[in-house]
């Protein structure tokens, strides 16, 4: 507890909803607890927001739209600048308080902090720079542009694997669009978002606003639900599995409301024969074994020119076998648990569904014993078209296969349902841009000399096929929070109509 103290926070004297700078004393709809995944034991409980304490959020949120929306965004950008420094005096607290409750190791989570705080700076710049476009009218003294305005109320949902860092992508770039903001967490990290949430109140209460941002938290599938189907949320932002990504889309469709979509993803690794494995091997460990294997951006299969695959996967078994796995706090240790007992059972089955189709265990493959959701990091010799191989295993679990033609290896790369991070490693030119080019990867990602994971946030993230389509943080993301609106001015004395037509009575 003394991490949540370093923030004032203390999960057991609130509520799990905060919409105006305090937090609900509701207790009729009981506790749950969230558990650190390195020992099993329970860090504190969480009263669930209750389905009125929900209702009232969603209301505070809305009528705070209505005044947000009119400071001008570069003031909107001042508060998300406040939050910022904010973040900056606790990074190094909400970074812990991330490793402890998630189980990625403190680099990762001092990471996942660092790249709230880079939001927050690529956030107050964008707040001056949400242009729109002037265009020539076909009629005289006429002027034609395009304008953007806010929704009204973002609603995001984030998973596990990221408490903090995907709010923030969303939660940033809505807030500077004008938007006002809701968060559901993933019950699995609840204390980080109340610990954020704190954050957001402090300022919110210095600048005297309410219901910018808002969260509400539960493990009550029925109040998601409500939250998905609620036609006062303009826009779902939800990341996840693809599953349950279909079944948000599909709901959100039904109301004709907006839906921006992260999603699963099977990422590949293609090493060609020119390749500089000193740079490749770290990419590939840091990429399959990061936050435990339980990334969207994970690399999950390395496609190995047939030239260098031995070399390369006895390289990689020499690293694999200095992989430190234990407490995420200890910084000695690369490689956290999973998250929980379930996270464990599907590690289990995998490698018994990997077994079955004819894989060769190259290096781990066991649930490591005592307390914890250890497991260790695997290597697997395995063919692109199994099943097991096709699907997403939240879990350090590397496939390994060969290939004789780079453009086998890209069709290799390509035959998966996700489409969300992809990498070469080459020193080829040619190589490089037919990756990158119209036949290479038809993933959001792609990447060359770097591995799948770790995408910067000045960059659109985001992918294609089952991953969702949807794109989040840099670049022209923030035209997903807004409403385009195209302005014509006629600031003559006639009144001409568009492609000629006369209409004279």
């Amino acid at each position: 507890m003394n991490l949540l103290k370093t923030l004032t926070l203390s999960a057991n004297n609130f509520g799990a909803c905060s919409g105006e700078n305090n937090w609900s004393n509701t207790t009729s709809e009981g506790q749950f607890d969230s558990y650190n995944p390195a020992n099993e034991t329970a860090i504190a409980s969480i009263y669930r927001c209750s389905k009125q304490d929900y209702d009232h959020t969603i209301a505070q949120a809305e009528k705070a739209f209505l005044s947000w929306r009119t400071i001008p965004a570069p003031k909107r950008g001042e508060i998300i600048r406040l939050i910022g420094d904010e973040l900056r005096l606790h990074k190094d607290s909400l970074g812990n308080l991330v490793s402890l409750e998630m189980g990625k190791s403190k680099q990762e989570g001092l990471g996942e902090v660092q790249e709230m705080i880079d939001m927050a700076d690529f956030a107050v710049g964008l707040s001056r720079m949400l242009y729109g476009k002037t265009m020539h009218s076909e009629r005289p003294e006429h002027r034609m542009y395009e304008q953007w305005h806010p929704l009204g109320v973002v609603g995001v949902i984030s998973a596990f694997n990221f408490p903090v860092a995907v709010w923030a992508w969303n939660a940033f770039i809505a807030a500077v669009t004008g938007n006002t903001v809701v968060w559901k967490p993933s019950p699995k990290a609840p204390l980080c978002a109340l610990a954020v949430q704190h954050i957001c109140n402090k300022i919110m209460a210095k600048q005297k606003l309410t219901g910018i941002f808002s969260v509400f938290i539960t493990d009550n599938n029925e109040l998601a639900t409500q939250f998905v189907s609620d036609k006062r949320i303009a826009l779902v932002s939800f990341t996840g599995s693809s599953s349950v990504g279909k079944q948000v889309s599909e709901t959100v469709a039904n109301r004709l409301g907006r839906s921006l979509l992260e999603l699963s993803g099977n990422n590949a690794m293609i090493i060609d024969e020119t390749a500089d494995l000193k740079l490749a091997v770290p990419a590939i460990v840091f990429g399959a074994i990061g936050t435990a294997g339980q990334r969207c951006t994970t690399t999950r299969r390395l496609i190995v020119h047939e030239n260098i695959y031995s070399k390369l996967v006895a390289a990689l078994i020499n690293a694999y076998q200095k992989i430190t796995i234990g407490d995420p706090l200890n910084e000695k240790n690369l490689l956290g648990p999973l998250i929980d007992k379930a996270a464990v059972e599907h590690y289990v089955k995998t490698l018994a569904d990997i077994k079955q189709a004819g894989g060769k265990i190259l290096f781990g493959g066991q649930p490591l014993k005592g307390p914890g959701y250890y497991v260790e990091p695997t290597l697997v010799e395995a063919q692109n078209e199994w099943d097991v191989v096709q699907r997403e295993t939240f879990a350090p679990i590397l496939y390994i296969m060969k290939y004789k033609t780079l453009e086998e290896a890209i069709h290799m790369q390509n035959h998966s349902q996700y489409g969300l991070s992809s990498a070469l490693f080459t020193n080829q030119l040619q190589h490089a841009e037919l990756f990158l080019s119209a036949r290479g990867s038809d993933c959001g990602i792609a990447n060359i000399n770097i591995g799948t994971s770790g995408a910067e946030i000045g960059g659109a993230f985001g992918g294609e096929k089952q991953t969702g389509g949807g794109r989040e943080a840099g670049s022209d993301a923030w035209k997903a929070y807004m409403r385009r609106q195209t302005n014509t001015i006629n600031w003559s004395h006639a009144l001409p109509l568009a492609q000629g037509i006369k209409f004279t009575e």
